[in-house]
């Protein structure tokens, strides 16, 4: 500009030609910009959603956009006498496994209730509804009295002694059940929270729907609650699979607080106050979160109720008594009474806050090193186990997102033993987990199944890896498949798009084989938390653009 006014007043104007080489300027730069963007976080959260439906079990519908599944389990629950038609296979194997199916759906509710716009945004709405109300239409056929719920579908012994289609099963697809003398209080927990969360999202499109999911929520809590048990305890055949090693503690105080989120009641509200001690809720810090330990995902939510003047993300308001509220005509016992009540739930409030604090710390390597960090493999990825590690990579990441809202709208810090960290790169941090997952990686791998030049091409998964019943429908029996298809070097014929699979080594390392199931095999619930995550990502990198556009 000083060098413009220095010019001679005919020479003031820009030459057209010099605005032109200004519009190619700034075009370079938005193209350079998107090209900077590495990964397309609305490609991948399409395809995470299109991952559900290879997984149904049941009558596909009309509208299934997975062309080579085709109908499956039409007559599960006939032998004992219930429809327990529908519902998720957990894995690359047919059973249907209640808790982390439940676990699932919890998941993908909570991730559209607190990224509804931003998933709306991106046109993915109606198939993330569709995606939990699978789920929920299973749930409400299983729980089939107040203190009844079938567990599971099939058993995983029999189960993986075949290697065939879904739609060509003759594996046992025997259901097994909790009830009042074969409690499940975990199974029940996690069942009553996905529908729950659940009946928040329906709210307002589907009241009646919201409403029905709400009542089974209420009875599985109360069923769960009253007969205590874990389900592993009742169901024997699941221990091998998907044994409940945390009890049923984390869960029982999960679904009550969702069912406070979904209700507003102090009743639920109490529950997870005056249990936080004896459950567990304020004693554990955990380092993870996952289809058995809920422990840090109940403290993340709990932590959104903490402070002196807490309100519920609806602006419903906050929890004090009527007495308080009204201020009149109230004796100075019961005052100070009421005054105490509320000063002991902000004070464990607080504790959960503190432990959730713990977790996410630990995520970042911001805890003491005496204290705990979670490890991670030189490539920059968080390592917990060796088998299927990318379940807690999600799960954290989802936490991580969660949690960083929440403080950006609180204008507040996590406070960790090594320091305060901002919002702003503790979702900085939880884009570093997806964009690894997504091929930022020392493979240069992309760990969710059809995205990018470079995936998995043999998942560990059953009817990914045989030729697709639509196209060959001759029947292939059980250990057929194993001598036909398992044992194959060339690529799945059909791509489980959206799959999460199980992941790399401790040293960054990854064998794209069937039989590696720790690595190539993928779960929901691998996938469930990243539906909210790449959303509020792409919201993250459309707003980075804007900011391009408007500095020019």
């Amino acid at each position: 500009m000083e060098e413009q006014r220095m010019l001679p007043h005919n020479h003031q104007q820009i030459p057209r030609f010099a605005r032109h080489c200004c519009l190619i300027l700034f075009s370079v730069l938005l193209i350079s910009s998107a090209t900077a963007r590495a990964f397309d976080y609305a490609d991948a959260l399409s395809k995470s959603l299109l991952y559900f439906e290879s997984q149904r079990s049941g009558r596909l519908p009309y509208n299934q956009r997975v062309t080579w599944r085709d109908h499956s389990g039409l007559t599960d629950g006939l032998e004992q006498g219930v429809d327990l038609v529908g519902g998720y296979y957990d894995a690359g194997d047919h059973v249907k496994f209640g808790l982390p199916m439940a676990f699932t759906v919890t998941m993908l509710s909570w991730g559209v209730i607190e990224f509804r716009d931003q998933i709306a945004n991106a046109g993915e709405l109606e198939h993330a509804l569709e995606a939990i109300k699978w789920g929920t239409d299973y749930f409400i056929k299983a729980h089939t009295s107040p203190n009844v719920l079938w567990a599971e579908v099939g058993d995983g012994d029999t189960d993986h002694y075949c290697w065939q289609r879904p739609e060509d099963m003759t594996t046992s697809r025997r259901a097994y059940k909790i009830d009042e003398n074969n409690p499940g209080s975990d199974l029940a927990g996690e069942t009553a929270a996905a529908m729950a969360a659940a009946s928040i999202v329906f709210q307002e499109t589907n009241p009646h729907y919201s409403r029905l999911l709400l009542h089974h929520a209420q009875e599985l809590f109360e069923f769960g609650d009253k007969y205590r048990g874990k389900y592993d305890g009742s169901v024997g055949v699941v221990k091998s699979y998907y044994a409940s090693v945390s009890g049923f503690m984390d869960e029982l105080l999960w679904a009550a607080l969702w069912l406070y989120e979904a209700t507003d009641r102090d009743d639920y509200l109490k529950y997870v106050i005056n249990k936080a001690h004896c459950f567990g809720g304020i004693g554990w810090a955990i380092s993870e979160f996952s289809w058995d330990v809920k422990y840090a995902g109940l403290q993340v939510l709990a932590s959104k109720k903490s402070g002196a003047t807490w309100h519920k993300s609806s602006g419903k308001g906050a929890v004090v008594s009527c007495a308080e509220q009204q201020n009149v005509g109230v004796p100075r016992s019961e005052e100070l009474v009421a005054k105490a009540k509320l000063e002991h739930e902000a004070h464990i409030l607080k504790q959960y806050r503190s432990k959730a604090e713990y977790y996410l710390c630990s995520c970042l390597n911001k805890n003491n090193a005496s204290n705990g960090n979670i490890e991670r493999t030189s490539g920059g990825l968080l390592y917990i186990r060796q088998w299927n590690n990318m379940q807690y990579v999600s799960t954290a990441a989802f936490l991580l997102t969660v949690y960083s809202g929440f403080l950006h709208k609180s204008n507040e810090h996590l406070r960790c033993p090594s320091g305060m960290v901002d919002h702003e790169e503790i979702l900085g941090f939880a884009k570093s987990q997806v964009d690894y997952i997504l091929g930022s990686n020392p493979m240069n791998m992309s760990y969710l199944v059809g995205y990018g030049p470079k995936y998995p091409r043999r998942v560990h998964h059953r009817g990914a890896s045989i030729v697709s019943y639509k196209e060959n429908k001759g029947f292939i029996g059980c250990t057929q498949g194993y001598d036909n298809w398992y044992g194959r070097v060339e690529p799945n014929p059909n791509v489980l798009v959206g799959a999460l699979v199980g992941g790399p080594d401790c040293q960054d390392n990854f064998m794209d084989q069937r039989n590696n199931y720790m690595q190539t095999e993928a779960c929901t619930y691998n996938t469930a938390p990243l539906v909210g995550v790449f959303a509020r990502l792409l919201q993250l990198e459309e707003s980075h653009e804007q900011e391009l556009v408007a500095s020019f």
